[in-house]
């Protein structure tokens, strides 16, 4: 992740990648370990996409859309939704009796908040702002991405200052834990 263009392309194709992700999973067997490791690769791209949105995305909808306070409030409970499955998933393995389930709970989840936020608030936030603020939200996106986190951390702020000061090091030490265990890699 990290592909260039203004905010609402560069998460427009975030949201691509992870639904390719589903469709791998969703294309293997139940207990496939492959449908495991393809489950930890969509968890830490929607981690780092999540943290991103929260940094920049977030405060932007409430600066400029009209009601965009209750808008964000509603993204970052989907996203805490989202989180908490993730957690719940990242404890099992493909042969777990919870992971089909976890899984076909986080494709849920996800499908109907990508849905909403492309049909909803991505084009209002279009019309709201100059594509110069657009291009300059997609770098700052691009750029809080290299270093979020890649683990589900449901007690972490969700809003600035607090997510902005304490994501860099959480994601680092994530990063870390997964170097050394391999997760997310090609197997």
């Amino acid at each position: 992740m990290g592909h260039g263009g203004d905010v609402i392309t560069e998460l427009t194709t975030d949201h691509r990648e992870v639904e390719e992700l589903f469709a791998r999973i969703e294309g293997l067997a139940p207990g496939d370990p492959e449908r495991k490791r393809l489950a930890d690769q969509v968890t830490m791209e929607l981690v780092r996409h999540s943290v991103a949105e929260e940094e920049y995305l977030y405060p932007a909808v409430r600066e400029h859309l009209s009601g965009g306070d209750a808008l964000a409030d509603k993204e970052l409970e989907d996203h805490a939704s989202a989180e908490r499955t993730m957690k719940e998933l990242e404890g099992c393995e493909a042969d777990d009796t919870r992971f089909d389930v976890l899984v076909a709970q986080l494709m849920a989840e996800i499908r109907e908040h990508v849905a909403d936020e492309e049909a909803n608030l991505l084009p209002r936030l279009r019309e709201a702002c100059s594509q110069e603020e657009l291009d300059e939200l997609g770098d700052k996106v691009r750029r809080a991405k290299k270093t979020a986190p890649t683990r589900p951390h449901p007690a972490a702020p969700d809003k600035p200052p607090a997510n902005k000061l304490l994501a860099p090091g959480t994601g680092m030490v994530d990063r870390l834990r997964d170097a050394l265990t391999g997760r997310g890699k090609q197997g």
